[in-house]
């Protein structure tokens, strides 16, 4: 694996990370019962994914 001979500047470090972006991830609207999700996710809400049931949620009583 190489390896650096001499230490670079902190400018030259920073130069490379400026590239990098945070992305947020991209909410929709559940189907089912209107919670904000995930794409590609069950929904925390009620448990469904692609109009299945995914996820068997309890109730609080």
């Amino acid at each position: 694996m190489a390896n650096p001979k001499h230490r670079h500047s902190k400018t030259r470090r920073d130069k490379r990370r400026t590239h990098y972006k945070a992305v947020a991830p991209t909410l929709v609207s559940c189907p089912k019962c209107g919670a904000a999700m995930e794409y590609h996710h069950v929904c925390s809400e009620c448990g469904y994914y692609r109009g299945k049931l995914a996820i068997v949620k309890e109730t609080e009583s």
